[in-house]
């Protein structure tokens, strides 16, 4: 059972399981899959403000916050007791463009030369960490929602919003990807 659970899965099983959660989440109670609104949910309950984007009845959606809570905790047991142990395939062209860029440690989920505490004071792991998380964040507040909500929930809804969100949440990607993250990573 542990071994099925340490191989990766096929991307129509993955996938499915993923899309199954949008009607399931309708069905039950009107709900809708987005993580980004569980932070605002988690910042309602915790910080007593009167900012009134954070003035509302955050237990009506206390599910999200156990979701989340889910989430966290099937990644860590996922990591620790159902992980696998050998290291992340990559392929050749990406071996070589990571050690283009002096990125040594390119066997771990994330490289820790760009996303670690040390990191963190180079001028390229203030640019990925500190730099890329303000405007993941600000984008999702932004778009009204984050890729999950907008590409998954929206979507399946039809919603003409989430379909230029995530069409501009794809396109910059890839731009980014091709165009800005290289100047970064010579950094």
């Amino acid at each position: 059972m542990i071994t099925f659970l340490q191989i990766p899965w096929p991307w129509y099983v993955a996938g499915f399981l993923i899309g199954i959660i949008v009607p399931v989440l309708l069905l039950l109670d009107n709900k809708s899959f987005g993580l980004s609104s569980s932070l605002r949910h988690i910042c309602a309950a915790c910080l007593p403000t009167k900012v009134s984007y954070f003035s509302y009845n955050w237990k009506k959606e206390i599910w999200n916050i156990f979701f989340v809570l889910g989430i966290i905790l099937g990644a860590v047991i996922a990591t620790n007791i159902i992980g696998n142990p050998k290291p992340i395939q990559l392929t050749a062209t990406t071996i070589a463009d990571m050690k283009k860029y002096h990125i040594t440690d390119i066997y771990s989920l994330l490289p820790v030369d760009l996303f670690s505490f040390k990191a963190l004071f180079s001028i390229r792991g203030f640019i990925c960490i500190a730099v890329g998380g303000f405007l993941v964040g600000f984008g999702t507040r932004y778009a009204g929602g984050c890729t999950s909500g907008h590409a998954i929930m929206g979507l399946s809804n039809l919603q003409w919003t989430s379909l230029v969100a995530t069409i501009s949440f794809m396109l910059t990607g890839i731009l980014f990807t091709r165009f800005i993250l290289p100047f970064i990573l010579q950094l």
